[in-house]
């Protein structure tokens, strides 16, 4: 991955986060007082916040130092104690957070385990105070289905397909850029990456236009270039090159975008749109999770609300235009995790706004 994007997503909002829980630790762990029925006074009621106990972190690979770290720091700041079970996909990184952790923290406050899959079954299983689990759906379901012999309590974040809402007549180079910027950092690798692109029918080939010259703009030496970020392993390359093959051979037209590249890095993946893409295409069905974006031409807002609606709530949506009635419309009228305005993924490094599901 792109050194670049290693400070700008993953060790900045680590930072800030720690930041934001030590100023505010002391106003969240003050007791709350509450209203006590008229019948009841001069009674007084309260809420006191204790630990939990031991809480089970699964942290995924994509972002592997700041899903580990900033849930392990949630966790200690509220008085428990944590074991985490980092992705085996990133060894480097599970032994550099072993090192760092343990010249912190002693074992019996911070646990490291690494391993593979079977490791992290039988982590999920264990009897936790609260589990989180960050990562696919199908993991996940697999997770909560561990946890629920020992009724342990379950927070998952899940991916899912994010969509981008752009009114009519907003193609243009800064509004395309803060797109590629979501679509492509990490290589697409990210849970709140735009997955596919709603773009009003009179503006398709000016998006797909603009879009191309704001990806050469972000990365001028193309898949060859250091600051382009690899796909993290062969099963993920080849899981992605699998859904442009079906796309294709159902009939969507693939178009490379940004600048071209000879001999791209290994598992640098070029870039594409999916145009002319159709539910019975992969692509459309499962999360992306690389740099690939389905394009999708719509005749009115109605349609494009009816088309997010009729799929599974997304974890992330993201609408570029003015904020007026239309852009009310399609706030009132979806449900989402997160809705970022005119932006992408700048909604995750707030730490005072919820995140996660619906």
């Amino acid at each position: 991955r792109s050194r670049y994007e290693t400070s700008v997503m993953e060790i900045v909002p680590t930072v800030q986060g720690l930041d934001s829980l030590i100023r505010n630790l002391r106003r969240c762990m003050r007791p709350r007082r509450r209203h006590v029925a008229v019948t009841m006074q001069p009674g007084r009621a309260r809420v006191e916040y204790q630990p939990l106990g031991v809480i089970g972190v699964v942290a995924p690979w994509n972002y592997p130092v700041s899903l580990a770290i900033m849930p392990i720091a949630t966790a200690i700041a509220a008085g428990n104690r944590v074991m985490v079970k980092p992705s085996e996909y990133t060894p480097e990184t599970s032994a550099l957070l072993v090192q760092m952790l343990g010249t912190v923290f002693s074992p019996d406050q911070v646990a490291v385990i690494l391993g593979d899959a079977a490791v992290g079954a039988a982590f999920s299983g264990l009897a936790f105070d609260h589990l989180l689990f960050t990562g696919s759906t199908a993991v996940g379901r697999a997770v909560m289905r561990a946890a629920s012999e020992n009724l342990v309590p379950v927070t998952l974040e899940l991916g899912g397909k994010s969509p981008v809402i752009m009114a009519p007549g907003t193609v243009n180079p800064g509004n395309a850029g803060k797109i590629a910027f979501g679509k492509l950092a990490n290589a697409g690798q990210t849970c709140i990456a735009p997955d596919y692109a709603l773009i009003h029918e009179s503006d398709l080939d000016a998006f797909c236009a603009t879009y191309d010259r704001a990806v050469a703009t972000l990365y001028p030496d193309g898949p060859s270039g250091a600051d382009y970020s690899s796909v993290v392993n062969d099963r993920h390359f080849d899981r992605l090159t699998g859904l442009l093959r079906d796309a294709e051979a159902k009939g969507a037209r693939i178009v490379p975008v940004g600048a071209t590249s000879a001999q791209p890095r290994p598992r640098a993946m070029p870039p594409v749109l999916v145009l002319d893409a159709t539910d019975d295409m992969a692509v459309m069905q499962q999360e992306i999770f690389g740099p690939i974006l389905p394009v999708i031409g719509y005749r009115d807002i109605d349609a494009a609300i009816a088309y997010v609606n009729a799929r599974p709530r997304p974890l992330a949506l993201y609408y570029f235009g003015d904020d007026d009635a239309q852009c009310r419309k399609v706030l009132a009228g979806t449900t989402s995790g997160n809705v970022g305005i005119n932006n992408t993924l700048m909604h995750y490094a707030q730490d005072d706004l919820p995140f996660g599901g619906v």
